[in-house]
C-alpha cells in the first residue's frame, strides 16, 4: 500500500499544474464553508445573546394556555402563590439554573395627563430582573440619578411612548388598568427611565415594581404571569429544560416550559442560517466531485497507454484502481490540510481585527468568529471522503481497461 501512496503522489507531482488548481478550487470551496459556519455562528450566538439576555430570558415558565393567548395578557392564567412557590423549589433545585425572576405582566392605559395610549406592562422585582436579563439595565436611554434600576413608584416608559408624548425622566404619568373581576383602578407613577427596545424603535412594554403592579390591579393574592429563567449554559437549553419539566410533573397545576426559541420569532431566522449551512455544505460537495472527477477523468485518459503497459506486465487490476483511488484520496487531504489552515488563519485575523455591526438601535456589536474542532474535522473529512468517492468510477475504468487496447491508443 505504501508503495501505492508514494506513486500516487510522484503522479499527482508529475502533473502539478492541474493538481494545484484542484487543489486550489477545494481550498477555496473548504475556506468559504468553514469562515460561513464560524461567522454565521458568531453572528447567531450574538444576537441569541440580545435576546434572551435583554429581554426574554433562556426559558420561561407558565400556566398552560398563557402563551397560546399571550397578546391578550390573560389574567385569569396567572401562576398562583403555592404554584410559584412550587416552581422556585423547582429551579433552585435543577442544577444549571443561574437566576430566575417572577413577572406580572398586563395591559394599562397610560396618560400624561394630556394624552392617553396603551401600554403593556411588566411587573417586576429589579434586583432579581437584572440578574435574569443582565442587559436590561443597557437598554436605558435615559434614566434618574436613583443607584436602583427601578424602585416603587417609578416606571420605565417604552421609547415610542416618551418620544410621542414629550416625556422627560422625572415626569408624572397616569395607569389606568382593569382587573380579573373587571373593577378600574388608576396609580400616579413617575418616569424612572426610558427604555430602548431590543431591536430598534417600536416596542410598547414598560417596567413597574412588581408590588406597584399587584396594587393597581387589586391583587388579592401575590400572583405572577410568568418565571423568567437565566441558565449558566445556554448550550445546556434542551437539557436543562427537560429536567425542569420532569422537576415540574409532579405539581398539581398545569404548567409550560417555553423556552426562547419558542417565544421569539428571531428563532426562524436562526433556524434558516442553519439550512444555509447545510446548503453551503452540499455546495462543498458539489465543488469537490466535480473538480476531482474531471482531474481523474483526464488522468485516465492522458494515461491509457501508462495503464496498458503496466496491466500488460501482470499488475493487478485492484492496484491499478488504488492507484487512481489513492490520487483522488491525496488530492483531498492536501485540500482539507491547506483549506483548514488557511480557515483557521482567516478566523484568527477576524478576531484580531474585529468586524463590527450595528443591531437594533445603534448598538455596536462585534464578532468574534470561532471554529469548534467538531465541525472542522467534519467539513475536512468530508473533502476528503468525497475525494475519494469521486476518484472511484475514473479509477474502476482504468482497472477494466484491456491491456491490448490501451496499447493500440495513440
Amino acid at each position: 500500500m505504501l508503495r501505492l501512496v508514494r506513486l500516487a503522489a510522484r503522479n499527482l507531482a508529475r502533473y502539478w499544474r492541474r493538481t494545484l488548481l484542484t487543489s486550489g478550487l477545494m481550498v477555496l470551496g473548504l475556506v468559504a464553508v468553514l469562515l460561513f459556519v464560524s461567522v454565521s455562528g458568531s453572528f447567531q450566538r450574538l444576537i441569541v445573546g440580545q435576546i434572551t439576555d435583554a429581554m426574554l430570558g433562556h426559558l420561561q415558565v407558565h400556566a398552560r394556555g398563557y402563551v397560546a393567548s399571550i397578546d391578550n395578557l390573560p389574567l385569569n392564567l396567572n401562576m398562583k402563590p403555592d404554584t410559584v412557590a412550587a416552581v422556585e423549589r423547582a429551579l433552585g433545585e435543577t442544577p444549571g439554573v443561574a437566576a430566575w425572576s417572577p413577572r406580572l405582566k398586563f395591559g394599562a392605559m397610560f396618560s400624561n395627563y394630556t394624552e392617553t395610549t396603551s401600554i403593556r406592562l411588566n411587573g417586576v422585582l429589579p434586583a432579581r430582573e437584572a440578574a435574569t436579563v443582565p442587559l436590561l439595565p443597557g437598554r436605558l436611554l435615559e434614566r434618574g440619578s436613583a443607584p436602583a434600576l427601578l424602585e416603587p413608584g417609578g416606571i420605565l416608559v417604552p421609547e415610542i411612548l416618551a418620544r410621542g408624548m414629550g416625556l422627560a425622566v422625572g415626569d408624572p404619568v397616569v395607569l389606568v388598568a382593569t382587573n380579573l373581576d373587571g373593577s378600574v383602578n388608576g396609580k400616579t407613577f413617575t418616569v424612572a427611565g426610558v427604555l430602548g427596545d431590543v431591536t430598534g424603535p417600536g416596542g410598547r412594554d414598560g417596567y413597574v415594581h412588581l408590588d406597584d403592579a399587584r396594587a393597581l390591579l387589586r391583587l388579592e393574592q401575590p400572583e405572577v404571569s410568568e418565571i423568567a429563567v437565566r441558565l449558566s449554559d445556554p448550550d445546556a437549553l434542551a437539557a436543562t429544560r427537560a429536567r425542569l419539566v420532569r422537576a415540574l410533573a409532579g405539581h398539581g397545576a398545569p404548567l409550560e416550559v417555553h423556552t426562547w426559541e419558542g417565544l421569539s420569532p428571531f428563532a426562524n431566522i436562526a433556524r434558516m442560517i442553519d439550512v444555509l449551512d447545510v446548503f453551503i455544505r452540499v455546495l462543498l460537495v458539489g465543488i469537490v466531485l466535480i473538480a476531482v472527477m474531471n482531474v481523474m477523468i483526464m488522468a485516465v485518459y492522458e494515461r491509457i497507454r501508462e495503464i496498458g503497459t503496466i496491466a500488460a506486465i501482470g499488475t493487478r487490476p485492484r492496484r491499478i484502481l488504488g492507484l487512481f483511488v489513492y490520487e483522488g484520496l491525496l488530492l483531498g487531504l492536501i485540500g482539507a490540510a491547506v483549506g483548514t489552515v488557511v480557515s483557521l488563519i482567516l478566523v484568527w485575523l477576524l478576531n484580531l481585527y474585529p468586524v463590527h455591526f450595528t443591531f437594533g438601535r445603534d448598538q455596536a456589536l462585534v464578532l468574534a468568529p470561532t471554529l469548534a474542532p467538531v465541525d472542522v474535522l467534519a467539513i475536512a473529512g468530508i473533502v476528503v471522503l468525497v475525494a475519494a468517492a469521486a476518484s472511484l468510477q475514473p479509477a474502476w475504468k482504468a482497472a477494466r481497461m484491456d491491456p491490448i487496447e490501451a496499447l493500440r491508443r495513440v
